[in-house]
């Protein structure tokens, strides 16, 4: 992989992307764009910075480059035809999807690639998904039935924190209320990996009253949610904040794993947005967190055994950033990132296996082809 960044109101940002990434036709490239750009000029940008290559991409809640966590940027990640055999397509209308369709367009990408590197025995895919749509969940279980064994991690679009809207981008344009699906194989040994550093403790709570569609809750326990919610940590309801919201998260049991659901905001009204799906009847704990400095230098310290990545590239959740920025952390957490030649970008929400998760990291580690 070769990567870039280049703040996004340079001039010629998406030509000296092209330059620094030497990127030639058949080669795949990502970018993760800043929300302030003009994201329907960078789309059309990259396709004339990149003719002959798949270009695809996102907006983000920030970004994460060779120095760390970053704002105001335009990341751009290579991955060379030499190395790398991908098979990518857009899906729209992500409310509407049938899938049966996204079905058939998998494992017809699936087959393709298989012909092309027969003798390349690694998969993995990503996905980029509008964070917004309120599809994840449902894109995600369609996907799970025909993955087989290919691991699939991904991330979903942002604008910062106004959830007003995110795109991603595929073929010279920007889209919203899509997701662009990226096959790969290729001569690289990977691993996909999912992490966080949330423990459930002993305090529940019941989702009493629900919109799973627009995933709102209005009551837990049989009190108004956020006041609720408010009281369970002890806190003024009238001062919840994306803060609160990342240093308290809640967690989902499913099966015999917590997932972690996390609160996106609070309405004037006192309901409490989800950033995924909720429903009545989930019992839902309130989360304690390891020391999140620690836990990710450990992880990818992992991560580098026996051999260390050539890079990293990560999905990360905007809580994880708001909640080390609230402990002043933040500059640890970029450091670690940077020693470990992580890029990407931070979502708002993440994608793992067949689920589709908050507050985690989520990415593949990329290692050098064997010689």
């Amino acid at each position: 992989m070769r990567t870039a960044s280049v703040p996004w109101q340079s001039n010629g940002a998406l030509r000296a992307l092209a330059d620094q990434l030497r990127a030639k036709p058949d080669d795949l490239v990502a970018l993760f764009v800043s929300p302030l750009a003009d994201t329907y000029r960078i789309a059309r940008q990259a396709a004339q910075a990149f003719p002959g290559v798949t270009v695809v991409g996102c907006t983000t809640a920030g970004e994460i480059t060779h120095e760390g966590y970053s704002t105001g940027e335009i990341v751009a990640v290579c991955f060379p035809a030499g190395l790398f055999a991908h098979e990518t397509f857009l899906i729209e209308d992500l409310r509407q999807m049938d899938p049966h369709v996204l079905a058939y367009r998998t494992l017809q990408a699936r087959a393709n690639l298989e012909r092309r590197a027969p003798n390349w025995d690694t998969e993995f895919a990503f996905s980029l998904i509008d964070g917004l749509s309120l599809a994840e969940d449902h894109f995600m279980g369609a996907l799970a039935q025909t993955m087989g064994p290919v691991p699939l991690f991904g991330g979903s679009a942002g604008d910062d924190i106004d959830f007003h809207q995110a795109f991603v981008l595929f073929d010279g344009q920007a889209h919203a209320n899509a997701a662009v699906l990226t096959l790969v194989r290729t001569a690289c040994r990977v691993q996909v990996f999912k992490l966080d550093h949330l423990l459930p403790t002993g305090a529940q709570m019941v989702v009493t009253g629900a919109d799973p569609a627009a995933r709102v809750v209005h009551e837990i326990n049989a009190e108004p949610a956020g006041r609720e919610y408010a009281r369970i940590l002890r806190k003024d309801p009238n001062q919840l904040s994306p803060m609160t919201f990342a240093a308290h998260p809640l967690l989902v049991r499913i099966g015999d794993q917590h997932h972690v659901r996390a609160i996106q905001r609070v309405t004037d009204d006192g309901k409490l947005v989800f950033f995924s799906a909720i429903d009545e009847g989930v019992v839902l704990s309130l989360a304690e967190a390891l020391p999140i400095v620690d836990h990710l230098e450990n992880a990818l310290n992992d991560l580098a055994r026996p051999s260390q990545p050539s890079h990293i590239l990560a999905f990360d959740c905007i809580l994880r950033r708001i909640e080390a920025e609230q402990r002043q952390s933040a500059g640890q957490m970029s450091n670690i990132l940077a020693r470990h030649n992580v890029i990407g970008f931070n979502t708002f929400g993440e994608q793992y296996h067949g689920t589709h998760v908050n507050q985690t990291m989520t990415g593949a580690a990329i290692y050098p082809p064997d010689t």
